[in-house]
């Protein structure tokens, strides 16, 4: 297999595998030995980034099992709110105490004494958001930064309204949010805001340096699917991997194993071919409001002239959000915008119909050249 990719995280520069490990479907193993097996698997590939919110909390006990020995080469994300009763169900709380034990309690499980990140759990509503300031639970995240206890703090939503409050505080590293081609463009349960609110957000996070993990790549398997995709045609796993992973801000996708086997079928996105990756059939199912914008696909690849016309887009964008090191970035590019000869054969092959060539020219003259 190929070897797996790594991203930083801006704020600690931390390096997160591409790929990361999600634990809501883990409890489906046959047992707890097939828990370990997916976790082995996974560890040998170079995967390193492990988000610890099961649906049952009996997977936590394999886990630590097979994560201790291992603590210093991985990285964790903890949530502050999801609890697990007395039946070691999954659900969530805002009660400061509830919260207090079940961390307590799954750092002991896991045998380890910190979380690389500590998010506020499931910040999809202004009730939540108010809740957390008034009941102490932001105040008792801070503390544990302080401690040491967490290394960074964070948040997990769906909301791009919500996740913007937080941006607002100065004080997060991490987002975690729902990422997929449904829900961008208002599709599905956790479809909130529109296309450019959401663009936006990924543009806030890497302007901002937040690094962002994915949750829900698959739209829970749904875009897998062709009778339960809500665009009536099927995704593959590379192609909502690839979507993901293009979107500013993104450091680590998240997918949801139930075994080995689920980890090995995502792991393949490592050998997949630019083809295989490439998702430019969401063009066909694209709301109108997204014709003409840059989703930076590289479906217009390759260049004739050599340009990179997805990241000198994305580059653009980026600094005209604000983002102080877009225009560096760009300028490092080996062909820049002011390289282009106007021949349109990206402008034909835009499934989301931007004029590449016109814009070319309107990013050479943002840059100066």
């Amino acid at each position: 297999m190929t070897a797996m990719d790594y991203r930083a995280f801006p704020r600690g520069g931390e390096r997160a595998s591409v790929i990361g490990f999600g634990m809501g479907s883990i409890h489906e193993a046959k047992n707890e030995r097939a828990i370990e097996e997916a976790l082995e698997v996974a560890l040998d590939a170079g995967v390193n980034f492990f988000d610890l919110a099961p649906s049952q909390a009996a997977p936590f006990a394999p886990y630590g099992r097979v994560l201790a020995p291992r603590r210093g080469g991985i990285l964790t994300q903890m949530h502050l709110g999801a609890v697990y009763g007395a039946n070691g169900m999954y659900g969530w709380s805002r009660d400061l105490d509830a919260v207090k034990r079940q961390f307590s309690r799954v750092l002991d499980t896991l045998e380890t004494g910190y979380a690389d990140f500590g998010i506020i759990h499931c910040m999809d509503e202004d009730e939540d958001f108010d809740a957390m300031w008034e009941n102490g639970i932001w105040d008792y995240a801070l503390s544990l930064k302080e401690q040491g206890v967490i290394r960074h703090l964070g948040f997990s939503s769906h909301n791009p309204t919500i996740a913007r409050r937080f941006l607002d505080t100065g004080l997060v590293d991490e987002c975690m949010f729902s990422i997929n081609p449904a829900y961008d463009y208002s599709r599905g349960s956790y479809g909130l805001g529109r296309a450019n609110e959401r663009m936006d957000l990924y543009r806030a996070c890497e302007r901002d340096g937040i690094g962002i993990a994915v949750m829900k790549a698959f739209g829970g398997g749904q875009l897998l699917d062709a009778q339960a995709s809500p665009f009536g045609r099927a995704l593959t796993k590379a192609q909502c991997l690839a979507y993901a992973l293009d979107k500013p801000g993104v450091v680590t996708v998240l997918p949801g194993f139930r075994n080995a086997a689920d980890v090995a079928e995502a792991l393949a996105f490592c050998d997949a071919t630019s083809e295989e990756r490439d998702y430019s059939a969401i063009g066909t199912f694209a709301p109108q409001e997204a014709e003409g914008r840059c989703v930076y696909c590289h479906h217009c690849q390759p260049c004739p002239a050599g340009i990179d016309v997805g990241m000198a887009n994305k580059y653009y964008d980026l600094a005209r959000a604000g983002d102080a090191m877009a225009a560096g970035h760009y300028r490092k590019l080996a062909r820049r915008a002011g390289d282009c000869v106007g021949c349109g054969r990206c402008d034909g092959r835009c499934p989301f119909g931007v004029r590449q060539s016109e814009r070319m020219r309107e990013i050479a003259a943002y840059f100066g050249e």
